[in-house]
């Protein structure tokens, strides 16, 4: 029987990275960025790789491991992708500042659109966006990543086949 060598959190955190930083240099580059089902075709890319990646690893271990393994190597996995991540966009609003611009102008854009919101308040909001953005960019995607890499880890446990090892058997000799 071949033996299956188990893929690690850190490979399956770096191949979600990978994937959903190339998804979001070519929205980004496309002009995209404003559609918001993209965002979301984004949270499913993470949900079905690490989906993908506990099953891969539940087979890859017979099937063996526990739910709480499983989810183990999901978040461990959700921790790898997401630092990468922030580090990714960190990098990325740093050489291409324009972009922050913009994304700032889009929301001035969204501001001007309600009618409830005066020209004072705008300002005023654009003011501590501009102060908060990178607390904003850096704490809202952890938070978010965490969050969709917890689900895709707990969907990744529950659909992955469980045949528990009986302490009681005796391996072949």
């Amino acid at each position: 029987m071949e033996e299956k060598k188990p893929i690690t959190h850190i490979t399956a955190g770096l191949i979600i990275a990978g994937l959903v930083i190339v998804f979001a240099i070519i929205t980004n580059f496309l002009g995209l960025t404003q559609q918001k089902s993209l965002g979301f075709l984004q949270y499913l890319l993470i949900i079905g790789g690490l989906m993908f990646f506990v099953n891969q690893f539940g087979k890859a271990n017979y099937y063996t491991k526990s739910f709480g393994d499983l989810f183990a190597f999901g978040f461990k996995s959700t921790a790898v992708f997401t630092s990468l991540y922030i580090v990714f966009i960190i990098l990325f609003f740093l050489l291409f500042p324009d972009i922050k611009e913009k994304s700032l102008e889009m929301a001035r854009q969204q501001m001007e659109q309600s009618p409830n919101v005066t020209d004072e308040q705008i300002d005023k909001g654009m003011e501590i966006a501009r102060k908060f953005f990178w607390v904003g960019v850096v704490g809202g995607s952890l938070l978010v990543f965490v969050i969709v890499g917890a689900i895709g880890s707990l969907l990744g446990a529950a659909i992955t086949k469980k045949q528990p090892h009986n302490p009681f058997d005796q391996p072949a000799v």
